[in-house]
C-alpha cells in the first residue's frame, strides 16, 4: 500500500488558492557549526525542507495563499513536515500519507561563501515521488493562479504521470511555472532529463533555471541563446540565473537584466526557493518584471545570508530594507556574528 487514503484530498472550499507547488518535501537536518565537516559537527538543527515546500513557504512569507502538493512518510518526520507546513502558514490539505516510504532527510556542509555540499537520505525512492494523479485534486490545480513545478519531479513514476497530468489540467493557463531544477543524483543520465523537460516545456507559461540547468533543458549555457530557446520551447516568459551577473528575463517582446544585490553570504542553499516564491509574488502582483527581478533577487540574498532555508523566508519588510541599503538581519546580528566567528576562526 503506497498512500493513505484517508489522506485523498477534499473538494476545493473557500477562495481559490494563489499558489499552489507540487514536488519535493522533507526535513533539512543542517549543522549548527560552520565551516567545518560533518563529521565533526557536533549540534544540528532541524527545519522543514524540499525545494517545492521553501517555495511555498516563501509565497506564504509573502502574504499569498499558498498550498503544496507532496508525500510525506507514515512516520514523525511525516508529521513534523505536516505541522511546520502548517506554522508556515502553507495549506497541508494536499500531502498525501505514505505507509511505505520514510519521509526523506537531508544534510548540508556550510562552507561559505559558496560551497554547500548535500546529502540526500531518500532511496530507494521517497513519499513525494510517489504521489500518484489519483492522490491529486484537479479542482484545485486548475483554480490556482499560479501552479509550482519542479523538474525533479519528472524524474521517475508515479511522480511524472502526475506532473504531466497536473499540465495536461491547467492546459497552459496563465502562470503556469516550471522550476528547471536539475539535480544529477535523481536521473539516470542529463540526456534523461533533457528528455523530460523538454515534453514539459510546450505546457508552461514560465520556466526559471540558472545556467547549468538551462543546458539540461534547452542545450544553451549562455543566457541569450538559453532564454531564446526556452521561449522557442513554447514559455512566455523564461528566466535565466546568472550567479554573480545577475538574472536575465525575456518574453516575446521584453528583456530585463537585474543585477546581483550584494550581501554577506552564509548558507546559499534556499536562496533559488525564496527567489521562486518571490517570483509567484510580483507575477500575482502584475509588477513591472523589473521591479518583480530586483524583489526575487533581494528575496534570494537575504536567504543566502541566512542559516536555514524554509523559516528563513523574507517578509516584503526585510526584501524593502535590504534594496534601501539597510541590514534585513539587524534583529539576527548575535546569531550571525557567532557563525561567522566559527568561519574567521578556521
Amino acid at each position: 500500500m503506497s498512500s493513505d487514503p484517508h489522506d485523498r484530498p477534499d473538494t476545493q472550499v473557500g477562495p481559490p488558492l494563489e499558489v499552489l507547488t507540487f514536488g519535493r518535501s522533507g526535513v533539512d537536518i543542517y549543522p549548527l557549526q560552520v565551516g567545518v565537516g560533518l563529521e565533526d559537527v557536533q549540534t544540528f538543527g532541524k527545519y522543514l525542507g524540499g525545494t517545492t515546500a521553501n517555495v511555498a513557504v516563501a509565497a506564504a512569507r509573502l502574504g499569498r495563499r499558498a498550498a503544496i502538493i507532496t508525500g510525506v512518510g507514515d512516520d514523525p518526520f511525516g508529521r513534523y513536515v505536516r505541522k511546520a507546513l502548517r506554522e508556515l502558514n502553507v495549506d497541508d490539505r494536499y500531502v498525501v500519507t505514505n505507509t511505505e516510504y520514510a519521509t526523506p532527510v537531508t544534510f548540508c556542509e556550510i562552507f561559505p561563501p559558496d560551497n554547500f555540499p548535500l546529502w540526500f537520505y531518500r532511496r530507494p525512492t521517497a513519499p513525494d515521488m510517489q504521489v500518484k494523479p489519483s492522490d491529486i485534486d484537479f479542482d484545485a490545480v486548475r483554480a490556482t493562479r499560479l501552479m509550482w513545478l519542479s523538474v525533479t519531479g519528472l524524474s521517475e513514476q508515479p511522480s511524472r504521470e502526475s506532473h504531466f497530468s497536473v499540465l495536461e489540467a491547467r492546459a497552459r493557463k496563465q502562470f503556469t511555472v516550471l522550476d528547471l531544477d536539475y539535480r544529477p543524483m535523481f536521473w539516470d543520465t542529463p540526456a534523461h532529463a533533457t528528455e523530460q523537460v523538454q515534453r514539459a516545456l510546450p505546457h508552461v507559461t514560465v520556466a526559471v533555471g540558472n545556467r547549468e540547468e538551462c543546458e539540461v533543458a534547452v542545450g544553451e549555457t549562455e543566457p541569450e541563446k538559453a532564454a531564446d530557446a526556452l521561449l522557442a520551447a513554447g514559455v512566455e516568459l523564461a528566466i535565466v540565473k546568472q550567479g554573480p551577473k545577475g538574472v536575465l528575463a525575456k518574453t516575446s517582446s521584453e528583456r530585463v537584466e537585474s543585477p546581483p544585490i550584494p550581501i554577506r553570504p552564509l548558507n546559499g542553499l534556499g536562496a533559488g526557493d525564496s527567489f521562486g516564491g518571490s517570483l509567484c509574488h510580483g507575477l500575482l502582483a502584475g509588477w513591472p518584471l523589473q521591479k518583480v527581478l530586483q524583489h526575487a533577487n533581494a528575496a534570494g540574498a537575504i536567504v543566502a545570508s541566512r542559516l536555514e532555508c524554509s523559516t528563513a523566508m523574507p517578509t516584503e519588510t526585510e526584501i524593502e530594507t535590504l534594496l534601501a541599503g539597510g541590514d534585513p538581519n539587524e534583529h539576527l546580528a548575535n546569531s550571525h556574528a557567532e557563525h561567522f566567528a566559527t568561519v574567521s576562526a578556521r
